[in-house]
């Protein structure tokens, strides 16, 4: 793109807005503290929308038959992430800025990311501070087939590993290995090099050898199709969190990579009682393996 990013991002969403190809945000949030972790629960009103949408989308979103990405809409198209992948809005933001980043051709989500998918991340780390993540499979609440990760930025309210920074000492060697003490769930974090400062084939590859170690350490083997167990990946801050996933919900909720990040997003009130009553990290935690 010759023009800045956000820029470009902001432009091809007011565009969108305009035309009603993109659905508007509307959110209410309620915070929760667990354990000393501070957790954002919002009833995010465009999960209902995109559920509702499912009867005039051909088979609904989670028909293999269907592909937002191949190609994307226009309209919600904001341009190119390198050779492989088009950054694309979210037809149903969960934030302002909510991208998703997809594979020009269709792979399977569960095929293990590779260099290249982390090569347009960077890219736009590079670029500005956000948050980037993948949802390996339905049970890790993904709800599309064709490869993607996607991508918010820095704001109040939205997704992150900063919540967990106490419980993460920072003096640690690049793909250093360790655990959040408070997570009772199968998980690890390792220390990368990426963000604005860093070079982006240089943080692309140490994304790249982070996941391949975290997916070693967690005995997350391809299968005979080559695909991986699900699993959430996410990345922020010089760490990536992988979680092996066993079910998409817990206590009615749906979790996904962002859950992980210190966001629940949810379709209704009652869900949001569902969590309060039994504490965010039990919900996590029941979407996730024991230790």
């Amino acid at each position: 793109m010759d023009i800045d990013f956000l820029q470009a991002v902001d432009q091809s969403r007011d565009t969108a807005l305009a035309a009603g190809a993109l659905v508007p945000n509307r959110s209410e949030c309620v915070t929760m503290d667990d354990h000393g972790l501070q957790f954002s629960v919002c009833w995010v009103a465009v999960l209902s929308d995109k559920d509702g949408s499912k009867p005039v989308m051909p088979g609904g979103p989670r028909d293999p038959n269907f592909n937002p990405f191949l190609p994307p809409d226009p309209l919600l198209t904001v341009g190119k992430a390198g050779e492989h992948h088009n950054v694309v809005l979210n037809k149903f933001p969960v934030c302002d800025r909510h991208l998703v980043v997809a594979r020009t051709t269709f792979e399977e989500q569960r095929l293990p990311l590779d260099l290249n998918d982390f090569r347009a991340l960077a890219g736009i780390f590079s670029q500005c501070d956000g948050f980037g993540f993948y949802n390996g499979g339905a049970e890790a609440g993904a709800s599309q087939r064709h490869k993607h990760v996607q991508w918010t930025p820095h704001a109040p309210g939205n997704p992150g590993l900063a919540y967990l920074a106490k419980g993460l000492p920072q003096a640690l060697p690049e793909h250093a290995i360790i655990r959040h003490p408070a997570f009772r769930f199968r998980h690890v974090f390792v220390r990368t090099v990426s963000g604005r400062d860093v070079d982006p084939e240089q943080s692309a590859h140490s994304l790249y050898q982070a996941f391949q170690l975290a997916c070693r350490t967690l005995h997350l083997e391809p299968d005979e199709q080559g695909l991986l167990p699900p699993c959430n990946m996410l990345a922020d801050d010089g760490w990536m969190l992988l979680v092996p996933r066993r079910q998409e919900h817990a206590y009615e909720v749906s979790v996904n990579a962002p859950s992980y990040g210190g966001v629940l997003y949810v379709r209704g009130p009652d869900q949001i009682d569902a969590i309060r009553k039994v504490g965010p990290l039990a919900v996590l935690a029941e979407a996730a393996f024991p230790e």
